[in-house]
């Protein structure tokens, strides 16, 4: 394959990337929203998809945010590339503090029904699944430990990401929105100023002719050089 790299990337440092990318967090969040604005849905379309990506960030369903982004986007009027680029909101750094921040909202809005606490037996049906595997004893044994974290962590984890979900998909949509449109304007500008200049060029005087043309249109200092008075002689006879 064309460009390909000659030894293929191992687990280890597809992890790596995955964790720290090679251009930086910072790098890639300014490579995304350039990607973003330059979409040609309206502001928005990529506004609200968008914000259904950053929403879709929020739920505890790893694995199907992209399928969540698309359904909102679709319900919201999004633009479904805007949505797949906007659950770049949860990513390595930003999820311990949306995985915190979901499950204690979720846990305080549901403090009036009973709940497992994540304290008394989450830790250890977590370490369980972490040393056994999801898909021990085949699609059964997914349902069943699926079914033990439901109450201490899933549940509270997706009651808590509607209200925050929510809350920063509002932001993003004005932000989001509001950066489109500017970032289309200066584009706009950019173009217009360039057809102006070009307009001039076409309206004004002929370009100066390059050296060049100037070159070959002046005689050569060899040809303006008079040639001995024996040479005329000779042509002369």
């Amino acid at each position: 394959m064309l460009f390909s790299r000659r030894d293929p990337a191992g687990w280890q440092e597809r992890l790596r990337v995955f964790l720290w990318p090679r251009r930086s967090w910072v790098r890639s969040g300014k490579y995304v929203a350039k990607r973003i604005f330059r979409l040609t849905a309206s502001p928005h379309a990529v506004a609200a998809g968008v914000s259904a990506g950053v929403f879709a960030s929020f739920t505890p369903y790893f694995g199907f945010h992209f399928m969540i982004a698309f359904a909102v986007a679709y319900l919201i009027g999004g633009n479904f590339i805007a949505a797949a680029m906007g659950t770049f909101f949860g990513n390595p750094l930003t999820f311990p503090f949306i995985a915190a921040g979901t499950w204690s909202t979720g846990r305080f809005i549901l403090s009036g029904a009973h709940i497992g606490s994540f304290g008394n037996g989450g830790h250890s049906r977590l370490g369980e699944i972490t040393e056994k595997g999801l898909f021990t004893n085949g699609f059964s044994g997914f349902i069943e430990r699926v079914a033990h974290l439901w109450e201490p962590i899933i549940l509270p984890w997706s009651v808590g990401a509607i209200p925050l979900g929510v809350t920063f998909g509002i932001i993003f949509y004005v932000l989001t929105r509001w950066a489109a449109i500017r970032f289309r304007e200066a584009r706009l500008r950019q173009l217009e100023m360039r057809a102006a200049v070009n307009g001039q060029a076409k309206d004004g005087a002929e370009p100066e002719p390059s050296r060049t043309a100037i070159a070959m249109d002046e005689p050569s200092p060899v040809s303006q050089q008079k040639p001995p008075a024996g040479k005329l002689n000779d042509t002369a006879a």
